[in-house]
């Protein structure tokens, strides 16, 4: 009862990947491979055939096969169990099970293959224990890597500490040295010479940087910075053919970031800077259960020149939202003409730094005022599975929302869905279980749009939904910056400008 191999193999016996699990020789595999297809009878349906020495049960793969390779005397019974299991552990790691997903994530698949199977006998696990066995998240790892940052800042420590010593030291030298000099001088034109040539001997030259000797040509750690051999080895698989992945990914993961902070923007000496945030929980049955917005303006004045301003504001709230002043500006003149400025106008504001100037906010359940409405309506269609229907509209017509992302949760271990219809892209993540829907602009040319799936489920595994976008092109609330004044005279200032609408929450339970 030992299983040889396991394999996903073309239509015509080409392996794309094969894990042995007893000593076999490539050619052995191959072989093996080759013959499969011609063995199988197109004229009946069965799930294994034999040969005088081997049994193959398989399962089709689309364009492709699932095959494992067993003795004739296995269990039968227990070899389509771990083939329906080895099925499974496909699709949790191809998106799009084709050839090219395959050879993808070929070593993903083979260290999860190492866990169904070890030494040709079936290991006793299911589809989450595999994904956690081969997440490998260990807390010694943890704790190792932990203790080596601290190490690490330990020891950038001691060499800046290090550093401050042998400047100290330079400067002493160079100082005794020189009062050295003018004591020996002062008696003969001789002794001058010899401390010139003391003081010479002493003083570093910063221009002319030290030789390493050759004998030291062995590479030493340098900390933060990165490993040329791995550049080399990079280039040497290129040359030889090998399709290398570039990190470009690990570069574009970072800039996700960039959907929770403030778009950068072109400064003057003024600037002025407004930033809201939503905090929004609604029903998955409709209506609103929670909606917080909190919002600041923030100044900042590079040049003192400009430091005593008068600010205009244009106030064209409508929802109801209470505003507060920094305690040293003037509040009446903001209430009564939508001037800020401080109560002595003759003191600047400081300088060099992001000074916030005024602060509003909103508590709220009325459903009109959500930006963006989430619907989604999963049916169970009676075969183990759901049909879901979800669809979003833009309620704030006046809005621009970028980079909107719609999650939604899916159940695991059942592959990716079965997208029917659809406004935008989309992305399964099989290691979150999260199926993204994205779409880079919705304004009020494209206010509506849904989109239509199919996974076995049931309709509680498709919330919460988190929804994340951020807006720059008008504010939440309608506050705009008209205009700033030198506050005497009353002459005009340039200024900049720049609003941001953020999200921290935005669920539907």
């Amino acid at each position: 009862m030992v299983l040889l191999a396991a394999a996903v193999c073309s239509k015509n016996g080409r392996a794309l990947i094969s894990r042995q699990f007893v000593e076999m020789t490539r050619s052995r595999i191959e072989g093996l491979l080759a013959a499969f297809p011609k063995l199988m009878n197109t004229g009946k349906q069965h799930t294994f055939v034999e040969t005088e020495s081997v049994r193959y049960v398989y399962q089709p793969l689309e364009k492709m096969y699932m095959v494992l390779i067993t003795t004739k005397n296995s269990n039968i019974l227990e070899d389509l169990e771990t083939l329906r299991l080895f099925s499974r552990v496909i699709p949790e790691y191809c998106r799009v099970i084709d050839e090219a997903d395959i050879q993808e994530h070929a070593f993903e698949l083979i260290f999860a293959f190492d866990e169904v199977v070890a030494l040709g006998y079936r290991e006793s696990v299911n589809l989450a224990q595999i994904r956690t066995f081969t997440e490998m998240d260990s807390h010694e790892e943890k704790v190792f890597n932990a203790v080596r940052e601290t190490q690490v800042q330990d020891a950038k420590m001691k060499m800046r500490q290090r550093a401050k010593e042998i400047k100290q030291k330079q400067r002493d030298t160079m100082r005794g040295g020189r009062m050295g000099g003018s004591a020996m001088g002062y008696g003969s034109s001789n002794a001058s010479r010899m401390g010139e040539v003391i003081t010479q001997s002493i003083a570093p030259e910063p221009t002319k940087p030290k030789s390493v000797p050759s004998r030291s040509s062995g590479k030493a750690m340098k900390l933060g910075a990165k490993s040329k051999d791995v550049d080399q080895f990079v280039d040497k698989l290129i040359s030889e053919g090998e399709n290398v992945r570039s990190t470009g990914s690990l570069k574009s993961k970072k800039m996700d970031i960039a959907k929770t902070s403030v778009p950068a923007a072109l400064t003057e000496s003024v600037h002025i800077r407004i930033e809201e945030k939503l905090n929004i929980t609604a029903g998955r049955d409709g209506g609103l259960q929670q909606m917080i917005m909190q919002a600041m303006c923030w100044l900042r004045i590079a040049d003192d020149q400009y430091g005593c301003i008068f600010i205009k504001v244009d106030n064209n709230d409508d929802k109801g939202c209470q505003f507060q002043t920094h305690p040293k500006v003037d509040k009446k003149a903001f209430l009564s003409s939508g001037i800020i400025g401080l109560k002595d106008p003759d003191k600047p504001f400081p300088l060099k730094q992001d000074v916030g100037i005024l602060k509003w906010g909103l508590k709220a359940t009325d459903e009109s005022l959500m930006p963006l409405a989430i619907n989604c309506w999963p049916n169970d269609n009676g075969e183990g599975g759901c049909d879901v229907n979800i669809e979003y509209e833009l309620q704030l017509e006046e809005l621009e929302l970028i980079d909107v992302c719609i999650s939604i949760p899916v159940p695991s271990g059942v592959g990716a869905p079965n997208i029917a219809d659809l406004d935008g892209d989309f992305k399964h993540d099989s290691r979150k279980n999260i199926l993204e829907w994205t779409l880079p602009v919705i304004d009020a040319s494209n206010n509506t749009g849904s989109m239509e799936f199919s996974i076995a489920g049931s309709p509680d595994d498709f919330f919460p939904i988190n929804v994340s976008f951020h807006s720059t092109k008008k504010s939440f609330t309608d506050i705009q910056i008209t205009g700033v004044e030198m506050a005497q005279g009353r002459s005009p200032v340039k200024y900049s400008s720049e609003s941001a609408l953020l999200v921290e929450k935005y669920e539907i339970v």
